[in-house]
């Protein structure tokens, strides 16, 4: 008896032994099979909405995105080019809104027209202290081309500003500031294109570029300023040669980062800061973790966490629409996600709220000019928590 109990005892264990075995298989089995799936299969791909797409709505193409949040409202801006996808040619600028936070949006609306006239590089910024949204933009004539105005054969683009005290509803009679946002000797000039910012100052901040001729020594990124919410205009510091088209953010210790797209045939943005709120800047330098095609790009930063964000496409061509994230100030980008393999250029970024960020940006199959959408960003998916 005493030895059947034993024989009992024994193999009782033996079948808990080999159950907790097979549990302990299975487990490792379902981790296993987890682990060889997030190596396989890539993170679920973020939702594009469309908010422009070229041949609609009365234009050949969309093009130059800028994205703004407002109290109430994400306000879309971009070119509305009316004959073809030229960046000369009768140009309007238009917008879109949503109140959903990116998931519809408004039909369009034209906000600045002027017949013969190219109007482009949109640059908004909300000014918190007056409830304004300030737009900064670009004009030339219609006929101009760009390498004739390099050379001074054709007029030099003028300056102008106009706000909205309604989000967006309704705009200011546009108002020229060229004779203090510009000089007599710059040729080619723009805006952005992209957001600009307001300083903790209050102050108004805009990226923005300028040429002395055609050569690309003569071409410099420069920002403009506003002290009194966008009345009056003067220009801040100028960067070195070879940069152009540019972006702007401000980093929780007060400096301002500027962001340039690049001419020195590197393939790699130019980047400086400020401790001066744009009077002055740092000796331009080259990122080598930031690779682009030679093509615009936008910053983002709310001035308070050590987020800094940065869209760009992240190729030599225009394709592979990336958004990265640096917890450093722009020192180091070590968090990415792509938004987009195939063909895509100039985008703009906004936040939405604490935990997600928006991206415009131009994409399509064939081109990257077939349609301007939005995607929402869960800050999750892009950055540690440490700096988010």
């Amino acid at each position: 008896m005493v030895v059947f109990k034993k024989l009992v005892a024994r193999q009782k264990g033996i079948a808990v032994a080999f159950k907790k075995t097979t549990v302990q298989f299975i487990q490792c089995l379902a981790l296993t099979s987890l682990a060889l799936w997030a190596a396989c299969c890539p993170a679920e791909e973020l939702a594009a909405t469309t908010v422009f797409r070229s041949g609609t709505e009365g234009y050949h193409t969309f093009r130059i995105p800028a994205l703004i949040r407002t109290p109430g409202r994400l306000i879309a801006f971009c070119e509305g080019r009316l004959n073809d996808r030229s960046d000369s040619g009768e140009i309007d600028l238009v917008m879109k809104y949503s109140v959903d936070e990116g998931v519809t949006w408004s039909p369009l609306a034209v906000v600045a027209h002027d017949a013969g006239f190219t109007c482009g590089n949109p640059a908004p910024v909300y000014d918190g202290r007056s409830g304004k949204l300030v737009l900064v933009w670009t004009k030339n004539l219609a006929s101009a081309r760009e390498n004739r105005i390099l050379t001074g054969e054709d007029p030099p683009r003028t300056v102008w500003v106009m706000d909205s005290r309604d989000e967006g509803a309704t705009w200011s009679a546009p108002v020229e500031i060229s004779a203090t946002a510009s000089k007599p000797e710059w040729r080619w000039y723009a805006t952005g294109p992209c957001h600009a910012i307001q300083l903790k100052s209050g102050r108004l901040l805009v990226p923005a570029n300028h040429s002395l001729g055609p050569e690309f020594t003569g071409w410099h990124s420069h920002v403009i300023f506003s002290d009194d919410g966008g009345t009056t205009w003067a220009i801040g510091g100028i960067h070195e040669g070879f940069t152009n088209e540019s972006t702007v953010a401000e980093l929780p210790d007060g400096r301002v980062y500027q962001n340039m797209r690049s001419y020195t045939g590197e393939n790699r943005r130019r980047v400086s800061y400020s401790e001066d709120g744009g009077l002055t800047w740092s000796a331009d330098r080259s990122d080598p973790a930031l690779v682009e095609p030679v093509c615009q790009a936008s910053a983002l930063s709310d001035g308070v966490r050590p987020l800094l964000l940065f869209s760009n496409p992240a190729s030599a061509s225009r394709e592979k629409m990336t958004v990265r994230a640096s917890g450093d100030g722009g020192a180091t980008w070590p968090n990415a996600v792509e938004l987009y393999a195939g063909p895509s250029a100039y985008s703009d970024l906004a936040f939405l709220n604490e935990t997600t960020v928006a991206c415009v940006y131009e994409r399509g199959t064939q081109s990257a000019y077939e349609e301007i959408v939005v995607t929402r960003i869960p800050l999750d998916r892009l950055a540690p928590e440490a700096i988010r």
